[in-house]
């Protein structure tokens, strides 16, 4: 794996929000290994907060080793580490629920970023988010795994009326709930300039996407404010619920080194 210290920069903030007493999301970063990593738990006491962490700290952990292991690394090998490593996390999560009572019915959202060879790696499970910043336009990567998007999906309710819903918080698809779960993981090419907003919909529900893509427009220069700001904006409108932020501009192409066509072009230069 290429070193993207230089490639990368990010910016975080997790806060508990306005109502809940403590905060059951889980983010970690790495810039030079190119990951990114949400979760949003959900369980009674602190077992959300138990999934979340467990399945941060496992994906982490887990990828580092396997990229550094792994040889003459493409997309679609890198894809299928970040699935592989999802349904680790929801075994482990799974079995502390079954074995250990006080974390029955525990559970977690999950998005995964990871850039190699000038491209985007991204895998979730759930309703937390991926977006990214292009032109001034904010796009939304990832589809929520909801009763509420198949609810848009299938023409039974529009995006308007879903703002309004009761049932945003209704996930069909979580890490740690049933014996097995799939991510869903896509590959998408970047673009220096591009910034990546992953979030829990602590953000989402309380702040609008046109809100969100005129905070990024304006504070783009400042990556650190703009993630203060748009949680102080989920926050100011209610911060019914957790909310985290990750932020990832992109400074420049990071084209892969390794492998074959690595070595001759390293041999020539």
């Amino acid at each position: 794996m290429s070193d993207l210290s230089d490639v990368l920069e990010i910016a975080t903030v997790t806060h508990s929000g306005m109502v809940r007493s403590h905060n059951e999301d889980s983010i970690a970063t790495d810039a030079a290994m190119g990951l990114a990593v949400l979760a949003d738990g959900m369980g009674g006491y602190n077992a959300g907060e138990v999934a979340s962490g467990i399945a941060v700290a496992m994906i982490s952990a887990d990828l580092k080793k396997a990229l550094a292991a792994a040889e003459d690394l493409d997309v679609t090998k890198v894809e299928r580490l970040v699935g592989e490593h999802a349904v680790r996390a929801n075994n482990a999560i799974y079995q502390a629920s079954q074995s250990q009572p006080q974390y029955a019915g525990m559970g977690t959202t999950l998005v995964v970023a990871l850039w190699h060879d000038n491209k985007l790696v991204a895998g979730h499970i759930g309703d937390s988010r991926l977006y990214r910043f292009r032109g001034d336009r904010l796009e939304q990567v990832t589809r929520d795994h909801s009763l509420l998007q198949e609810q848009i999906d299938s023409g039974l309710i529009t995006r308007e009326q879903a703002r309004h819903s009761q049932n945003k918080n209704l996930v069909k698809r979580a890490v740690g709930i049933d014996p097995e779960v799939e991510a869903e993981v896509h590959s998408y090419d970047v673009q220096p300039g591009d910034i990546y907003l992953l979030c829990s919909d602590g953000l989402n529900d309380m702040v609008q996407d046109e809100d969100m893509q005129l905070t990024l427009s304006s504070l783009q220069a400042n990556l650190p404010l703009a993630a203060e700001q748009l949680v102080q904006q989920a926050n100011d409108n209610g911060g019914r619920d957790n909310v985290s932020v990750i932020l990832v501009r992109v400074l420049k192409s990071f084209p892969a080194r390794g492998g074959l066509v690595g070595k001759l072009k390293s041999w020539f230069r």
